[in-house]
């Protein structure tokens, strides 16, 4: 499990196990997410939270940069660096022959707007806490005991990012934001709900079975299986958006 006394432990070791001798090939920002693209035909994406908290170190133009050292600013406490760092990062771990061989197996459906739908029966009558507005949720979990949404910036029914300190302990199943790994509150949100059946969803996530020696039960991310369609697919010249440059995979660890 999480040592708390070193909450970077979790990025430290996704970082380090990324081949220094591979290269970003491309890099910038589609609307929501920074992405990268590698020298091994690796492609990957993170949630881009607009926080310029401290200045950047990160050049803008990383292509040609090892893609090791550009993950490692996902450790940035500049958000919007950090986004760039995870982007990089998940670009190694979504490579499908890579997340195929660590046991990520496609989703039955390519949609995120779906990603509940395979809980609703599991989660009836259970205290479920959701950690990020998905608007989908309640529709999808009309089961359960509780609905809790933690939201940094809340809208009509959510709680503030700040009640996980208190809700997420009392809580059976917790869904998690891969964009928690953006602003560093994910080894904490791991940590609280380590009593709880805990999934980690969305694309800013890293498709690394390590994950489940945090108390990760289940993790859905995202891998991209046509680079050259990538980038239009994001910025939205593409109408099936980046479902026609990818797919949606889920790894359990029981």
């Amino acid at each position: 499990m999480l040592d708390m006394w070193n909450p970077w432990e979790i990025y430290d070791r996704l970082i380090e196990q990324i081949d220094p001798s591979v290269r970003v090939s491309a890099c910038g920002r589609a609307g929501k997410w920074a992405f990268v693209e590698n020298s091994e035909a690796g492609a990957g994406m993170a949630f881009h939270m607009p926080v310029e908290s401290v200045p950047r170190s990160l050049p803008e133009d990383v292509t040609g940069l090892s893609l090791r050292e550009v993950a490692a600013f996902a450790k940035s406490w500049n958000f919007a660096e950090a986004a760039v760092g995870m982007a990089a990062l998940n670009s190694w771990y979504a490579l499908p022959s890579r997340a195929e061989a660590a046991g990520f197996a496609r989703c039955q459906v390519n949609n995120w707007q779906n990603l509940f739908d395979p809980w609703a029966k599991e989660t009836a009558g259970k205290r479920v806490v959701v950690i990020g507005h998905f608007p989908f949720a309640p529709a999808a979990l009309p089961a359960v005991s509780e609905l809790i949404v933690l939201e940094r910036n809340t809208l009509p029914g959510d709680l503030p990012d700040s009640a996980a300190e208190y809700v997420l302990p009392t809580c059976d199943y917790v869904f998690i934001t891969g964009s928690a790994f953006v602003n560093k509150t994910m080894p904490r949100l791991l940590e609280l709900s380590r009593g709880a059946r805990t999934i980690i969803v969305g694309p800013s996530s890293p498709a690394a079975p390590m994950l489940a020696e945090y108390g990760v039960d289940t993790l859905t991310t995202f891998s991209v299986t046509d680079v050259a369609s990538f980038q239009p697919a994001l910025s939205g010249h593409l109408l099936g958006g980046m479902y026609e440059a990818g797919r949606r995979i889920e790894f359990h660890a029981h």
